[in-house]
């Protein structure tokens, strides 16, 4: 017979764990639930603003439809970070996608990769986690405002979630301030 809290989680209701126990499987569901439906994702928006002209974009991001929606309450409750978002859709589907999303730096720093660094995931995405939580790093460091950090983070960026090539490497802005 499923636990109370852990039954509690597949009925859309959260209750912190109260307990090593219950707090293990929580954390076990966590990472077959992102290992399902989790992405972590690095992406370069081109931005007038910034000293290339390109930004680094870290998030962590969990998809579901609107039927299951409460499932991302319980992550956002269980981080207690970041934030549901709706995706709503006019196309031939009957219910609107919603994101948990957690974009901050700071969060993701101290809240999602030291979760995710001691909790492992168990499938391919682990590889895109890794090559996340050292893009991460690199930020904090400030590798993304040297032209080589971002080319290094470009690069590295391809080899995540089947990427294709990086349009700032490709980019002429870029070419001509490699050379």
């Amino acid at each position: 017979m499923p636990s109370k809290n852990v039954s509690s989680v597949f009925q859309g209701k959260f209750e912190k764990p109260d307990n090593q126990q219950e707090r293990l499987k929580m954390i076990g569901w966590i990472i077959g639930y992102v290992d399902g439906e989790g992405c972590f994702s690095v992406s370069l928006f081109r931005n007038k603003t910034t000293k290339f002209g390109w930004q680094v974009f870290p998030e962590f991001v969990v998809t579901q439809g609107e039927k299951s929606k409460k499932s991302l309450e319980i992550l956002l409750k269980f981080f207690k970070c970041g934030k549901v978002f709706v995706n709503k859709r006019y196309d031939n589907h009957n219910e609107n996608l919603y994101r948990y999303c957690v974009r901050s730096k700071k969060d993701l720093t101290e809240i999602i990769i030291p979760f995710f660094d001691k909790n492992r995931l168990k499938t391919a995405k682990k590889e895109d986690f890794k090559i996340f939580a050292k893009i991460v790093a690199m930020m904090n460091e400030n590798e993304h405002s040297k032209l080589s950090g971002m080319k290094k983070i470009a690069k590295m960026i391809e080899k995540m979630n089947h990427r294709k090539s990086s349009r700032f490497l490709e980019s002429s802005e870029t070419k001509c301030r490699i050379r």
